[in-house]
């Protein structure tokens, strides 16, 4: 026997109409309409608030507040020079975008400071926007360039 979709039901009792609150005393949920008796949720309108307990101390004011976050702190992305000797040709312009597109930083708009980790035995130009002191003059050295980018000016938040 085939099935016909158009004869489908859902099985009996599963279907009920809507319960209708607030109708009248005969309907059984008149007067508070299942609300019980004042309080906060017995009022229409009523939006429990984010991170509420039921009047428990909620957790974000239990949890004692640690340390200090520095809203103008600058983050850099760390290269160190080993990695550019042995991932960069002689020769090469090493800009911030071919060091995202070979995965030696992240993305976004943070800068990037070169180390002096490893020696260089290549002559490249790099462009960043710090160089330790040491980074600076052993790419120099090599017979490269330490190019110093500029840094976005600062935002009113940040000075």
């Amino acid at each position: 026997m085939a099935m016909d979709l158009s004869k489908l039901q859902p099985p009996k009792g599963r279907v009920r109409s809507k319960k209708r609150v607030g109708r009248g005393q005969g309907s059984g949920h008149g007067k508070t309409a299942g609300r019980g008796h004042k309080g906060a949720k017995s009022r229409s309108g009523f939006k429990r608030k984010r991170g509420f307990e039921g009047g428990q101390m909620p957790l974000h004011r239990r949890l004692p507040k640690r340390g200090f976050h520095n809203p103008f702190r600058v983050d850099y992305d760390v290269v160190n020079l080993d990695t550019l000797t042995e991932r960069f040709e002689s020769g090469t312009e090493v800009t911030l975008d071919l060091l995202r597109e070979r995965g030696l930083i992240r993305g976004g708009k943070r800068r990037v400071k070169v180390l002096a980790r490893g020696e260089v035995t290549k002559a490249f130009t790099v462009h960043a926007h710090r160089f330790s002191g040491k980074a600076a003059q052993k790419i120099e050295a090599s017979g490269g360039r330490a190019v110093l980018l500029e840094s976005s000016p600062r935002t009113a938040t940040e000075s």
